[in-house]
C-alpha cells in the first residue's frame, strides 16, 4: 500500500508509527536523534495525516493497519525492520512483533491493556479532542498554540510538558486530528481490542510516569502479558517523544 512517510538517516531500517489521530511529524522531536544510528521511516497510518483511506470494505482495525505497515514494508523491500510505536502504533507495533514479521518492537503506552471503564475513558478524551480540533477556528488554533496557558490546558491529556511543544507543531497535529478519515472507525474498533499474541520477536515495553490518557495501572497489565518490565518514561506524559526527546531516544535505540 502506498503510505506517506518521511525517511531519514542510514543504517539498520527503524519504522516509527503514530497514534490514532496523528501523522509521521508526532516523531519529528526525536527522528533527527534516532537517524544518526538508524535509517528511519516514519510512517503516516492510512487514513491519517497525508496517506490514503484504507480500501473500500476493509475496517480500520489495529490488525488492518497493522497488515497496511507490512505490506508497505514489502513494498519499500524491507525485511525484519525494527519498529517503535506509540498509543495505537505501540500495539501495531506489538501486533507486528507477534506476527514475528520484525526484528524487534518498542511500544510507548499501547493501546489495548484496558479494563472496560478505561477503554470508556480513553474513547470519551479521544472523541472530545477530536471534536474540539474540528470546531476549533484557525484562528483560536493559532492564538491557543502560541499561549503556554492556553497550550497547557489544551494538551495537559496528552503531554506532561506542553511548555517543550513547538506551537507550530501543535496546530500541525490539531489539523491533522480534525481531518483524518480513518479516525471513527478506528476508535470504535477499540471495543473490541484485546492484547495481540504472545510475540515471536523481542519487545519492549514503555510508559510515561504521568500518561493521562492510558493510566500507568494498564502497564502491570502489560507487564504480566509480556512478562517482562515495562520501563518508566519519567517525567512523560502519553505522547513523550517531546517531553523528553533524549528519554525517548535513548529508549527506542538500545532496544532496536
Amino acid at each position: 500500500m502506498d503510505l506517506a512517510f518521511e525517511r531519514r538517516g542510514s543504517g539498520p531500517a527503524l519504522i516509527l508509527i503514530h497514534g490514532i489521530g496523528h501523522h509521521w511529524q508526532a516523531w519529528l522531536p526525536v527522528i533527527d536523534r534516532l537517524a544518526a544510528a538508524r535509517t528511519v521511516i516514519a510512517v503516516d497510518l492510512p487514513g491519517f495525516g497525508l496517506s490514503p483511506e484504507l480500501p473500500h470494505r476493509v475496517p480500520y482495525t489495529a490488525e488492518s493497519l497493522a497488515d497496511a505497515i507490512e505490506s508497505f514494508c514489502a513494498r519499500l523491500g524491507i525485511r525484519d525492520p525494527a519498529v517503535a510505536g506509540n498509543s495505537l502504533g505501540g500495539y501495531i507495533a506489538l501486533e507486528l512483533a507477534s506476527r514475528g514479521v520484525v526484528r524487534t518492537a518498542v511500544a510507548l503506552s499501547p493501546v489495548g491493556f484496558w479494563n472496560r471503564s478505561e477503554l470508556l475513558y480513553c474513547q470519551t478524551v479521544l472523541r472530545a479532542l477530536r471534536a474540539s480540533a474540528r470546531s476549533l477556528p484557525f484562528h483560536r488554533l493559532v492564538m491557543t498554540a502560541d499561549n503556554r496557558h492556553l497550550r497547557a490546558l489544551s494538551t495537559a491529556l496528552l503531554v506532561a510538558r506542553p511548555s517543550r511543544l513547538d506551537p507550530t507543531a501543535l496546530i500541525a497535529a490539531t489539523e491533522a486530528l480534525s481531518r483524518a478519515p480513518g479516525f471513527d472507525q478506528t476508535l470504535e474498533s477499540f471495543a473490541g481490542l484485546m492484547p495481540p499474541a504472545p510475540p515471536k520477536s523481542p519487545i519492549t515495553l514503555a510508559w510515561g510516569e504521568h500518561d493521562r490518557l492510558l493510566l500507568r495501572r494498564q502497564a502491570i497489565r502489560a507487564a504480566r502479558w509480556s512478562g517482562q518490565r515495562v520501563k518508566l518514561l519519567k517525567g512523560c506524559g502519553h505522547v513523550p517523544m517531546s517531553d523528553d526527546p533524549e528519554l525517548v531516544s535513548r529508549v527506542i535505540l538500545q532496544s532496536s
